[in-house]
């Protein structure tokens, strides 16, 4: 490896320890008690080091929503590519949906469960790049649906609605199961396929 390429491999090393050790540290302690300096801390660099990569909290929040649905969307992607039946194509995909949450926990609570207010501070901006994510990777789940109306599996019905409703089941498994609350649950895999069964089951 040359010297540009392994440059350019701790850049990124450092990038994905800085993004990691903010969401962590905005879940435990609260997006408005943290400082750039307490991010800086945690992984022992300076502030400078935070600021040659994110230019305030906000770009940071940014960066974090919008890596996390990239990321969401590249498993997506995949499940949708590989041209199975609408329904499995479907059911896989919420299943990924579920994998992405319990692979990265802190990412998907701070993505997925913090209310908006609490980001009162981000430019018109910032929340709309994030939105224009957040809206690409539902657009997913709403053209899954579509497809399976149109194939016959699911009867005809108003699509938002729907997508709608499975995803806030399908984020109920998700946060269920990344929050440990103690509860005594089943075997989580068996319990992941049959909740996805009753669901579609009940669109179906």
């Amino acid at each position: 490896m040359g010297t540009h390429e392994r440059r350019s491999r701790e850049k990124d090393e450092l990038r994905r320890k800085i993004l990691d050790a903010a969401t962590r540290i905005f879940i435990e302690e609260g997006y408005e008690n943290v400082s750039m300096r307490k991010i800086a801390d945690s992984i022992e660099y300076a502030p400078s080091t935070i600021y040659l990569h994110f230019r305030d909290k906000v770009d940071l929040v940014t960066s974090i929503c919008i890596e996390a649905f990239a990321e969401l969307d590249r498993r997506l992607d995949s499940i949708i590519g590989q041209g199975l039946p609408p329904m499995e194509t479907l059911r896989l995909a919420l299943r990924e949906y579920i994998q992405f949450g319990l692979d990265h926990p802190a990412y998907y609570v701070f993505v997925f469960c913090t209310p908006q207010y609490v980001f009162k501070d981000i430019d018109p901006t910032s929340f709309s790049n994030i939105h224009t994510c957040a809206m690409g990777s539902f657009q997913r789940l709403r053209t899954g649906i579509q497809s399976c109306m149109t194939n016959g599996d699911m009867p005809a019905g108003d699509v938002e609605s729907i997508s709608q409703s499975i995803w806030l089941c399908v984020h109920g498994v998700t946060s269920g199961l990344v929050v440990d609350c103690g509860f005594p649950f089943i075997d989580r895999e068996r319990l992941i396929d049959e909740s996805l069964l009753r669901i579609l089951k009940g669109a179906a």
